[in-house]
């Protein structure tokens, strides 16, 4: 790939374990990890980014895939999109694969990896308003063989970082076997990339419903109340279904919770009253597809 870093010649290190990899981290603080490098090369070609190392997670096949653990799935860092969006993974964890699907064209999936769509926290990222949906946590590996755990929704907010030399090991999910929708919506910010995004997941054994919205703020967002008032009109013990004013309402709800009317007798631009029509629109259709 064409960069128009430096020549001075940087060091890579391509460690086989995670350890290695925090300790390579720790001998060279100054590196940068690298899995598919999707958002590290673009920002290097671009100019933004002087990596003065790199140390490549591509060998680490620890991380490369996914297990059972109590009732949630263990996924590696190093998932591919691509892989992420096979039947397979998609009947574990189904708005998770669709979100991998949609993640743009084939070489972006078949590069970008989960973790790195976590850690570069771009608010336009695919997976992560399923991740806020689903509650994941992250198992990150720090040094001395260390291990910490912290929701994504922490990481994403700022409320809890990496440390020096921490890496992204897993991601681990609750498996819920109830249905799970991702839908999202692109505008003219780049291919694929989305202009709003909606995940709604169902909880059937906490009686629940959870729903985050990507792409409109710098983090996913969670409209608690919409959740639990929707929650509630649901017969979870019967057909589950909701009449179409419900579903409906639940939409402007999420809408109105993510995207509030402004204070005052101020109107909300055009622009932005759109984008709120549209994420009723995804909340609304996403809830209907989840409950039938």
């Amino acid at each position: 790939m064409t960069t128009h870093a430096s020549q001075a010649t940087q060091p890579v290190t391509l460690p086989a374990s995670l350890d290695e990899a925090v300790a390579a981290l720790s001998a060279m603080p100054a590196a940068v990890p690298v899995a598919g490098g999707t958002d590290l090369m673009a920002a290097v070609n671009k100019g933004r980014l002087r990596p003065a190392g790199l140390v490549g997670l591509g060998r680490i096949n620890e991380i490369r895939g996914w297990q059972y653990q109590d009732g949630h799935a263990l996924l590696g860092a190093g998932l591919t999109h691509a892989r992420m969006g096979r039947p397979d993974f998609a009947a574990l964890i189904p708005a998770l694969a669709a979100s991998a699907r949609a993640a743009g064209p084939p070489q972006i999936r078949n590069a970008g990896t989960l973790g790195g769509n976590i850690a570069s926290a771009a608010p336009t990222g695919d997976t992560l308003p399923v991740l806020a949906a689903l509650e994941a946590e992250l198992i990150v590996a720090g040094p001395g063989g260390t291990r910490r755990e912290l929701p994504v929704s922490h990481l994403l907010a700022g409320r809890d970082m990496l440390g020096p030399a921490e890496l992204i090991g897993f991601v681990r999910v609750p498996l819920l076997h109830a249905p799970q929708v991702f839908f999202k919506v692109t505008g003219r910010t780049g291919p694929g990339r989305a202009s709003a995004s909606v995940a709604v997941v169902l909880d059937p054994a906490r009686r629940g419903v959870r729903c985050a919205v990507g792409a409109i703020a710098p983090m996913p967002l969670r409209p608690l109340e919409a959740e639990q008032w929707i929650a509630s009109l649901i017969d979870w013990d019967g057909e589950r279904g909701l009449a179409p004013e419900a579903l409906t309402a639940f939409g402007e709800y999420v809408a109105a919770a993510c995207i509030p009317d402004p204070e005052g007798s101020e109107q909300l631009p055009p622009a932005i009253l759109h984008l709120r029509r549209t994420v009723a629109a995804l909340a609304r259709r996403a809830l209907g597809r989840a409950l039938s």
